[in-house]
């Protein structure tokens, strides 16, 4: 079963921040706690920020560097359309969803743990993203009763489309993590 912390948990937001914060805020921790208590339990009272610390630099380590994030995605704009999606499939697949294809507002349905998300990749290989796809995938899947909705770009998304998105609950799909979907 793949398990989330609750995003704006303290463990989640210092998973998120560079590794050594969380090493810093173990070590500042330790020698607080060290003036007030024993060393050993001061040590007990560090070791899950060290722990985070030890996750988020294993998860960035893990990262693909901007250069393999750029060469993943000017690989992807040479790809057919079909190509492109089945990589996608594949991506996702590996993800743990359940996949299958649909005509119409969404061109992806993803399912796991009873969760549907609706995927749009219509216009991925644009180099600049506007509002107008957006707006096309809200009014067409927007009965569809999804929980989650994705918007594919490998171009640039132009801030009046990401505030669309923002507003329409869309989220974007672009770099990082849509290189780790195309491996």
């Amino acid at each position: 079963m793949n398990w989330q912390l609750p995003r704006n948990s303290l463990f989640a937001i210092l998973a998120r921040q560079p590794w050594w914060v969380s090493a810093l805020i173990a070590a500042g921790l330790f020698g607080v706690l060290r003036l007030f208590i024993p060393e050993g339990m001061a040590l007990f009272g560090a070791i899950p920020f060290a722990g985070i610390a030890i996750y988020a630099l294993v998860r960035q380590l893990r990262r693909p560097g901007a250069k393999r994030v750029a060469a993943t995605l000017e690989r992807a704009r040479g790809l057919s359309g079909e190509k492109f999606v089945s990589t996608l499939e594949e991506g996702f697949r590996r993800e743990g969803y359940a996949v299958t294809r649909m005509d119409g507002g969404a061109d992806l349905v993803l399912r796991r743990e009873g969760l549907v998300t609706l995927v749009a990749c219509k216009r991925w290989k644009a180099m600049r993203a506007g509002i107008e796809p957006l707006r096309e995938f809200d009014a067409a899947t927007r009965e569809q009763r999804a929980v989650i909705r994705l918007y594919v770009a490998t171009g640039e998304v132009t801030d009046n489309a990401r505030a669309f998105a923002a507003e329409k609950n869309i989220r974007l799909v672009q770099e990082e993590e849509l290189a780790r979907l195309l491996r």
